[in-house]
């Protein structure tokens, strides 16, 4: 049961009818604007999303944590929206996709994150190409799930006020609220990549949000805001993740091409032991340690630098053959290979311990959430690559995979010594009632 203190503060989630609407960005001005008005405002990311959280933590000053009910329980979301909601003066969760859409079909959707933690939702409709039509797609969405607590709508795209004249008229008919309409601004257009937005540090961001605040304050209403969604914080009992004062030590590459992880996975590596942060790209070898995560990110950028660190590459490959325990995902998994093949066919070696090659040459989409069996336990993750493994007839493979409605996704787990690698991105920051992290005591067992 989840109490609620006495302080109020605004707390509400960034939503839309589908992807492509502008909510990130929408997103990324309103955690501008709130920290320009001198707020403390902390970041939630529905979903698996490793890009949009670290810009969300660019644009507000506080870490974003993802909130995801496929691959966490209930209990875990509430604990976690809890935990990093005390002592902030307000809160944005931006949704995933669709409001409604979910693992399988609304299940573990946006909309039922929103129920979960009782917030409200700001939806956020691409009305360039429509007018009073919008009023049918407002009265759906407040109609269909009751439950869901619709605040009002913020128009993006919209250049005039004669246009917002009918959309405003729409919401009087509906009987939804309007925060105000946000015109098309070239200033605060993020570029985009495979995967997702550019979180490239080589970007003016410090001029990039202070052109979306000053945008964001010009056209809404942020006072209207606070006002609609303030509601009392609430109050969740958490597990105290004290340090077990294990001594083991930790190694986890951080860098351009290696930067997807999800923060309570992090914690979790935190609690078993010390961490240390190191760069495939820029290091020379390995730092002393018992346990290697490396994570995803974009290897395929940084192919020749990755490449031509010849001596990184053989620090790791001999820690690898030594029975070193490793967790290598997606990139990670790539960069373990014979080689990685770059869209124009031009072949870069790699660390050459798994004796597969990986490509970009023909990118194929794979996406979607995965659950990985092995040995009587499930895990669970996601999958979101172009990249894909064109040769690997002599490695040996473990566990089964499924998606989220348990169909047979193709998926791979290669194993060899003591070492891990697969597509899969996995999340264990969730501790079981034993007080442990069960998949992290399978890799480092």
């Amino acid at each position: 049961m989840k109490d609620f203190g006495t302080e109020t503060i605004p707390q509400f989630m960034v939503a839309a009818p589908a992807s492509n609407c502008g909510k990130t960005t929408l997103t990324l001005g309103l955690l501008s604007a709130f920290k320009a008005k001198g707020l403390s405002i902390q970041p939630f990311k529905c979903g698996p999303d490793y890009l949009d959280t670290q810009l969300h933590t660019k644009a507000s000053g506080q870490q974003s944590i993802n909130l995801d009910l496929f691959f966490s329980s209930e209990n875990h979301v509430k604990e976690l929206y809890s935990q990093y909601t005390q002592n902030k003066q307000a809160t944005v969760v931006e949704s995933v996709m669709g409001l409604f859409d979910g693992a399988n079909r609304g299940n573990g959707s946006s909309a039922n994150i929103s129920k979960l933690l009782n917030i409200p939702v700001i939806l956020v409709v691409d009305a360039r190409a429509m007018a009073y039509s919008v009023a049918p797609l407002l009265y759906g969405y407040k109609n269909f799930d009751p439950a869901v607590n619709i605040a009002g709508v913020i128009f993006n795209f919209v250049n005039t006020d004669s246009h917002y004249q009918y959309l405003q008229a729409a919401c009087k008919d509906v009987g939804i609220r309007s925060f105000g309409y946000v015109p098309k601004n070239e200033t605060i257009k993020i570029p985009g990549r495979h995967l997702g937005l550019v979180t490239s540090p080589d970007l003016q961001w410090d001029e990039i949000f202070k052109n979306l605040s000053s945008h964001i304050a010009k056209h809404l209403d942020l006072d209207e805001i606070i006002e609609a969604t303030s509601k009392p914080i609430p109050v969740q009992q958490t597990q105290k993740n004290i340090n077990s004062n294990k001594k083991l030590k930790i190694a986890i590459s951080k860098d351009e091409a290696f930067s997807f992880t999800y923060y309570e996975n992090l914690k979790a590596l935190e609690f078993l032991g010390e961490v240390t942060f190191f760069s495939p790209l820029h290091d020379t070898e390995l730092p002393k340690t018992d346990f290697i995560y490396l994570s995803g990110g974009y290897p395929e950028l940084y192919l020749e630098k990755l490449s031509a660190n010849k001596s990184m590459l053989q620090s790791i490959k001999n820690y690898c053959e030594q029975g070193g325990k490793v967790l290598a995902e997606c990139g990670g998994m790539m960069y373990l290979g014979k080689s990685i093949e770059d869209r124009e066919g031009n072949t870069y070696p790699m660390a050459n311990f798994f004796d597969y090659t990986t490509s970009m040459a023909q990118p194929k989409l794979s996406l979607g959430y995965r659950k990985f069996f092995v040995e009587h336990e499930e895990f669970r993750g996601h999958e979101f690559h172009y990249s894909n493994i064109v040769e690997h007839s002599t490695i040996e493979t473990c566990g089964d995979f499924k998606n989220a409605t348990d169909q047979p996704t193709g998926t791979k787990l290669f194993r060899k010594n003591k070492v891990w690698a697969s597509y899969m991105h996995f999340y264990w920051g969730e501790k079981n009632e034993s007080d442990n992290y069960p998949f992290l005591g399978n890799i480092l067992s």
